[in-house]
């Protein structure tokens, strides 16, 4: 065997080695992806779904604290001024700590993106 059909038969594996690495990297960024893509838009459903609970268990509770104030005060608009400033008082410390979430929202993602 010649010096050049060795070159060209080692070449063609290197050839076939190459190929079969560009494949398989191409197959596990598409898996990878995929993983990220079905994590994220399960974590949005259970967002959605159990938010939307939360939510009109809070509508509730806040109308029946406003009721319950306004009938120990004698004024239901007094009560609902109550629990809408309670609220708003809960909207500004968390606008407050808002760093803090974008942080820890930012480690959370960071964790399970490059895991």
């Amino acid at each position: 065997m010649s010096v050049f059909e060795s070159l060209n038969e080692t070449s063609g594996k290197a050839k076939d080695i190459g190929e079969r690495y560009v494949k398989s990297s191409h197959q596990y960024v598409r898996l990878k992806v995929f993983q990220q893509f079905t994590v994220a838009m399960s974590l949005l459903g259970k967002i959605f779904v159990i938010g939307g609970v939360v939510f009109i268990a809070f509508l509730f509770f806040a109308l029946s604290a406003a009721l319950a104030i306004g009938k120990a005060l004698d004024s239901l608009a007094l009560g609902a001024l109550i629990v809408g400033g309670a609220f708003f008082l809960v909207a500004l410390v968390i606008y407050l700590l808002r760093h803090r979430i974008d942080h820890r929202f930012i480690q959370k993602m960071s964790h399970n993106f490059f895991d």
